[in-house]
């Protein structure tokens, strides 16, 4: 406890105790050599007083030890982590990286085009047999160039997307984006194939 808290202590006893009297009995003596008497001459107050005194000394002086023990960080502990991290770093497998033009991609764009295909003849043959058109209008696929070009220009987007995942190191989704594309333009190309053949009604003969 330092000087300022010592003083503070001191005043707050001699007010408790209302004279000097108590006070000059402790100093006297000491506090650790108090004998009976001199105790049973000091105030309840003062008596109560001093025990919070030692109470509070002893804690702020328990407090201040582990604070002077407590043991500081090892210097090479940094070190140490920082190595360790390094290791890590070096044992940890690449990040699989491919070309986009690889052959695996060979395929699935092939894969899309094809697909793409066999949606254009299936398509052509759907129309032929009187089906309608859902997703574009017949005009548009009677006009067999404009609905050539619309193939070839989904096949197109197709890949652009692909490059795009595989741009930014989503080369999951750059698979799936061609498997999905195939997968979905087949099923179309086969419901074509499978529809009914659409015969008109029989127009009345007037008599």
């Amino acid at each position: 406890m330092g000087g300022d808290d010592a003083n503070v202590a001191t005043a707050l006893l001699m007010r408790r105790s209302g004279s000097a009297k108590n006070f000059a009995i402790m100093l006297d003596s000491g506090i650790g050599g108090i004998d009976d008497e001199s105790w049973k001459a000091m105030s309840l107050p003062f008596r109560l007083g001093l025990i919070l005194l030692i109470v509070v000394t002893a804690a702020i002086c328990a407090s201040t030890a582990l604070g002077q023990e407590s043991p500081a960080p090892a210097a090479g502990a940094s070190a140490v982590v920082d190595s360790s991290i390094s290791e890590k770093e070096k044992n940890a497998p690449p990040e699989k990286t491919h070309r986009f033009w690889d052959k695996e991609n060979d395929w699935l764009f092939a894969g899309v085009g094809a697909s793409r295909t066999l949606d254009y003849f299936s398509t052509l043959n759907m129309r032929s047999r009187g089906r309608q058109e859902i997703f574009l209008t017949n005009d548009i696929v009677d006009n067999h160039a404009a609905f050539a070009v619309i193939e070839a220009s989904a096949t197109g987007v197709s890949i652009g997307a692909s490059y795009l995942f595989h741009r930014y190191g989503h080369h999951k989704l750059e698979r799936w984006t061609s498997i999905a594309h195939i997968g979905l333009t087949t099923t179309g190309a086969v419901r074509n194939y499978c529809l009914k053949t659409a015969h008109p009604a029989p127009t009345p003969v007037t008599p």
